[in-house]
């Protein structure tokens, strides 16, 4: 059985950017129900001893195992995220993730326009990635739950588009959300 990981930082440790009334609603709740969830959908499966990466990748594209694809994803997208996010981070990366941006993108400047329109451009629900495949960095963006990792991508950073994830301090400001992602929260380490 799954358990609700620990945050890397305390519950307001991210304001002003994201405020500890988002961090109790999305970490508490949020990710908590997707924890949940899993594991009541895996009980007695044949899911219920896999490690939450092989639940990810061996329940994509199943549409009968939809709801357990939904929950083990959701899980797995939003423990990666936190660890995306840290006080006083934001910025450029630096040493060789910088000088990999700055081959597959032209420079971190490009970089950031493209994974902010990818995040600001995301109908609905979902997420952005920074992700590798075959040695080559890009930009995407998944709906929902879906995830890199059923798709044969190493995610690197990513940040949650889900209203959940940013509408108490932001409201339809998605766009600002990103910046404050991008200049002041992202963990490149």
């Amino acid at each position: 059985m799954f358990e609700l990981p620990s945050l890397p930082y305390g519950m307001n440790a991210l304001e002003p950017y994201i405020s500890e009334k988002t961090m109790e609603f999305h970490y508490g709740k949020h990710h908590r129900a997707y924890v949940d969830n899993l594991n009541k959908l895996i009980r007695d499966t044949e899911f219920e001893n896999m490690s939450l990466e092989d639940i990810v990748k061996n329940t994509a594209d199943r549409k009968e195992f939809a709801g357990i694809f939904n929950n083990a994803a959701q899980a797995w997208n939003h423990a990666f995220f936190w660890k995306c996010m840290q006080k006083n981070g934001g910025g450029a990366p630096q040493g060789e993730l910088l000088k990999k941006i700055e081959k597959d993108f032209g420079s971190y400047e490009k970089f950031r326009e493209e994974f902010k329109t990818a995040a600001t451009t995301q109908f609905g629900s979902g997420w952005a990635w920074l992700a590798e495949k075959n040695g080559k960095l890009s930009v995407i963006k998944t709906s929902n739950a879906d995830t890199p990792l059923a798709h044969g991508y190493k995610p690197l950073i990513t940040i949650d588009v889900w209203e959940h994830a940013y509408y108490l301090d932001y409201q339809n400001r998605r766009p600002d959300f990103v910046d404050a992602f991008l200049d002041h929260l992202v963990n490149w380490n």
